[in-house]
């Protein structure tokens, strides 16, 4: 599994993993029934604690996103199309807030940031 953890940051590195695994299920690049790899395999390979992968699958459960079978491992759930559909919106939403907190911090008006937006639309259509 192609994960890449940025050990420097801010960010703890269950909730790297956790948003690595959940944007690779949105996207359907993990399909519905897929097995993820064991905790201790991913501990391995990533050459993280097996306890900081168990809470990170750990939380993927609890947001629904995967099930764990005792024994035999932890699998993604059936795809639930509205959860999906309201992650990838949240995952923009995110993505909005941040740049507009960042157009914000360099003194751009409401209206200026409303202007670059149409501008990008624009030149997408």
């Amino acid at each position: 599994m192609n994960i890449i953890l940025n050990h420097s940051s801010m960010i703890p590195i269950y909730e790297q993993l956790t948003d690595q695994i959940k944007s690779k299920i949105i996207q359907s690049l993990l399909k519905e029934g897929e097995a993820l790899p064991s905790v201790r395999t991913l501990a391995r390979e990533l050459r993280i604690s097996a306890l900081t992968v168990k809470k990170a699958y750990d939380r993927l459960e609890e947001e629904g996103f995967v099930t764990t079978v005792h024994g035999k491992g932890t699998y993604v759930t059936a795809s639930d199309k509205q959860l999906a559909v309201e992650a990838r919106r949240k995952a923009v939403e995110d993505a909005f807030t941040q740049a507009i907190d960042k157009a914000k911090a360099v003194g751009l008006s409401k209206e200026e940031i409303l202007e670059i937006v149409n501008i990008i639309m624009e030149d997408e259509s």
